[in-house]
């Protein structure tokens, strides 16, 4: 069951990619989000997969590791590309099926938004095997630093969006051994109908609730004995600075954006 969980999992490699500053990772990251949203035609998505291609093999983080993280939305990206399909019937008709028609306008939407789904999703992985999370929350609480002089909580939120990615893989591996516990008392938790296994993991909610609760004491035993406060004045063990190799990234992230817009 932990294995399935990817969120928080640092793949750690000496690549480029991971070299880089986070704040330039999480930027480039989100801008390239955003320009997937806009792309339009077959020259702006091969350009768009030709980057995030190029950023993969720079990472230089296994290809099963990637599909890994993946899975979980596989799912909507087939009912998605089905739906763009089977619906949209502009163009020629190529397939009749019942009342179903399969059209070159169906086809060219669903290869469109399929990939650019795709492409938005890899970026977007990638940031997470390439960054430790503790990077990404010093990261964004320096970007975010400036909502901070309107009041808004920006240390404590990063806080606890740094505890919340630490304890996803732990509480699943605490997901794992309980139902490791239960199958070795006689539950039936994989093979039967989905009706039945849902009834089956209903007696893991309890013990998986209680060891999230106990690991939430410890911490807060922990960061109480060290006297830690938070919020404003708080520094940092590692401070951000940028790099001549995070000039060249942004130089060529901001190339690709110019070449997106034009064409």
């Amino acid at each position: 069951m932990s294995a399935r969980i990817s969120i928080g999992r640092y793949y750690s490699a000496a690549s480029p990619i991971h070299a880089l500053d986070p704040r330039v990772k999480i930027a480039a990251t989100i801008g390239f989000m955003v320009s997937c949203l806009i792309v339009t035609n077959a020259l702006e998505l091969v350009l768009a997969g030709a980057f995030v291609l190029a950023a993969v093999a720079l990472a230089r983080v296994p290809v099963s590791r990637l599909l890994a993280q993946l899975k979980p939305v596989m799912f909507f990206l087939v009912v998605t590309s089905l739906f763009n399909l089977l619906f949209v019937g502009t163009g020629t008709e190529l397939v009749a099926l019942g009342v179903l028609r399969i059209t070159t306008g169906g086809v060219q939407a669903a290869a469109l938004y399929t990939l650019r789904f795709l492409f938005l999703l890899l970026m977007g992985s990638l940031l997470m095997l390439t960054t430790q999370p503790m990077a990404l929350t010093d990261a964004a609480e320096r970007l975010l630093a400036p909502l901070a002089r309107l009041g808004v909580p920006v240390s404590e939120g990063m806080l606890v969006l740094s505890i919340a990615l630490r304890f996803v893989p732990i509480l699943g591996e605490d997901a794992r051994a309980i139902a490791n516990a239960q199958i070795a008392r006689g539950a039936k938790l994989e093979g039967a109908r989905f009706r039945d296994r849902i009834h089956a993991f209903i007696p893991l909610a309890v013990p998986l609730f209680s060891a999230a609760v106990r690991h939430a004491d410890r911490l807060a035993c922990a960061m109480e004995a060290r006297c830690y406060t938070g919020g404003a004045g708080r520094t940092h063990y590692h401070e951000l600075r940028l790099a001549p190799r995070d000039a060249v990234a942004i130089a060529v992230f901001a190339l690709y954006l110019v070449v997106l817009i034009a064409l």
